[in-house]
């Protein structure tokens, strides 16, 4: 594990003392932790979202609803996947 040295201000301090205090976090580690992980995973979200609307609509064939509903299902499958989601 590495270690990280972070420095915050008084009342950023004070209000993480109060979370810590009136949640299940038992460390402001665990907290700085998991908020490290729910940061990762909004971006690698965020990405995801990128990504499929870089493709929306990029087909220049003729495709039936039928089609696009099935790769539609298809993608949100695959994108779950990847983002560890389950459907």
């Amino acid at each position: 594990m590495e270690t990280l040295c972070v420095k915050i201000e008084k009342g950023l301090a004070r209000d993480l003392n109060k979370i810590i205090g009136n949640h299940r976090y038992s460390t402001k580690t665990e907290f700085v932790r998991e908020a490290i992980r729910d940061k990762i995973q909004n971006i690698e979200t965020r990405n995801a979202l990128l990504r499929l609307e870089e493709f929306y609509g990029s087909s220049k064939r003729k495709t039936t609803d039928k089609q696009l509903r099935e790769v539609r299902k298809q993608t949100v499958k695959d994108f779950a996947r990847e983002l560890g989601v389950k459907l």
